[in-house]
Parts: C-alpha cells; structure tokens; sequence
C-alpha cells in the first residue's frame, strides 16, 4: 500500500525484503483506510503484519504511537517524491509544492483520519506541534527557496520563515478542500494554491 515500499530501479533486479517496522506500518494503513481508526487495535495490526504483539509493543506502545509513525513516513514519502528535486526557479518551485499538496490531499491514510471521528488525532500530528514530518517538510522547503533567492525568483528574507509560511498555506488549503470543493473544482484549487504561493513569494 505504502508508496515507501515500491522497489527503486536499482533493487527491481532483487527486490528487498520489507523490514519489520514497514510491515506493522503497513499493516496499520490498510486497516485504517478499510476499518477506520476506532476499529483500528493494536492486535489486530500485529496479525496482519504476521508479527507478535510484543514485537510492535517493543517499537511503539500503542496504536496512537502506530499512527504517529505512519503520518511521518507517507508524509515524508510523498514530499521526497514530489519537492527532493533540484529547483532553481519560482514557479518550478511552487509547482512542485502543489503537486505535494494535491499527493497528501489524495493520500488514502491521511484522508480516511483526516475525515474519520478521529480527526483530532490528525490534527495533533499534523497542525498542534511540530513533528518529524513538519521538520522534514520545512527542511526540503528551506533549501527550495534558498535556490529560488540564489536564481532570484523568490524574494529576500529568512528562508526557514518563509518555508514556514507556504506550509501554513499549503496545509490549511489541504485541509479545507472538502469544504470548498463545489467553489474550488480541481483546476481552479490548483490555480489559485499557485497563485497564492506565487505572490508570496515573488521579489
């Protein structure tokens, strides 16, 4: 299911076994996405990722743990696969950062807690403190916007505050898309996410 376990060009001769950690990972996205996260226990993520209890207890102490590491590393993926790639320029820059925006938006995990009655769980991970995931995305926005200052598409300031800003923005439009879907039809949420990237962060 995870987009971190697809086998690289270079491991497609021989593909690698998924570790331990990837197989409780994976085993807790897909019966958060079929079962929702109430149904979602501890036992029965151990089962279906053909492990024992006290293994998963030894690397997380409950699901809520599960759950916290899963949002890190599909977070995380999806931002590798869409912003990692050298940028020089502005637009480039914000392209790619919409094509983030629109992965996280779709992914079946982040959406089924995102719309679940545990939604407080994601915004605790997501939106009420900083965490890997955060980190790793304000990280690999810093060094975009250094590049884009360097090409001097993007204006001055202090790059980790203005990496800052364009995950706020990014966020909060991915997190309210279904409320303004009938407004905002696929076309236009990226227009207008583009847009608004754009002139925050031309000189």
């Amino acid at each position: 299911m995870s987009s971190s376990n697809a086998a690289s060009p270079a491991s497609q001769g021989a593909q690698q076994p998924r570790s331990t950690d990837d197989a409780i990972l994976d085993a807790a996205a897909e019966l958060i996405v079929h079962l929702g996260v109430r149904r979602t226990q501890l036992a029965e993520i151990a089962r279906r990722a053909g492990v024992s209890r006290p293994t998963v207890y030894r690397r997380w102490p409950d699901v809520k743990a599960v759950i916290g590491a899963l949002l890190t590393r599909e977070i995380l993926v999806a931002t590798q696969e869409g912003v990692a790639l050298d940028v020089h320029d502005r637009e480039t820059f914000v392209d790619r950062v919409v094509d983030v925006a629109v992965r996280l938006r779709d992914h079946p995990v982040l959406g089924a807690l995102l719309h679940s009655d545990d939604s407080d769980l994601l915004l605790e991970y997501v939106v009420e403190r900083l965490g890997t995931s955060q980190r790793g995305l304000l990280e690999t926005l810093r060094t975009g916007i250094e590049q884009g200052q360097a090409h001097g598409s993007i204006r001055a300031g202090e790059p980790l505050e203005l990496a800052a800003m364009v995950l706020l923005i990014a966020q909060s439009t991915v997190q309210s898309h279904r409320m303004v879907a009938s407004l905002l039809p696929e076309a236009a949420w990226r227009r207008e996410l583009a847009r608004a990237l754009n002139g925050y962060l031309a000189p």
